[in-house]
């Protein structure tokens, strides 16, 4: 997994607009990447709304948000829709990404065990290391946590 100091794991993936997002293209500038399991359920809701609901401030701060999980560009799309979230989805379909950052975990739903991506948050630096690591997300309120973060410094 990648750890505060790592430098983090560059990446090209497309958007819900369908926009290719490179992080290399967001040097200079902290972002938050953010890992959810799936759109349109009931934790990843309460957390891309609590980013929504955050964006001003996080914005104030100098943070560029990226919510990123495996569900594609269209999932995408009506997701950000239907809740008006106001920052880049992106399709991790491969789970390439999840994987590079140490978000592709096994999980043991009763008893039955599978892979999927663990709710967790990267804050990466404008140097491009990784200056914060949350890695076991409560998505309730997630965003102030992140934003008492940023707001430090």
């Amino acid at each position: 997994m990648v750890r505060v100091g790592d430098p983090a794991p560059d990446f090209s993936a497309r958007d819900d607009a369908g926009n290719v997002v490179r992080l290399a293209d967001l040097r200079g500038r902290r972002v938050v990447l953010y890992f959810y399991p799936k759109d349109d359920t009931p934790g990843c809701i309460k957390e891309a709304c609590s980013f929504r609901d955050a964006m001003g401030r996080l914005r104030q701060a100098g943070a560029v948000v990226l919510g990123v999980s495996p569900d594609g560009v269209e999932s995408h799309r009506r997701f950000k829709d239907k809740y008006g979230l106001d920052f880049p989805l992106v399709a991790d379909e491969d789970h390439a990404l999840a994987e590079a950052y140490g978000a592709w975990v096994e999980k043991n739903l009763y008893g039955r065990r599978t892979w999927g991506t663990a709710r967790m948050t990267f804050l990466i630096g404008p140097d491009g290391r990784v200056e914060h690591v949350w890695q076991k997300v409560d998505p309730e309120g997630h965003a102030e946590e992140v934003l008492a973060v940023l707001q430090r410094g």
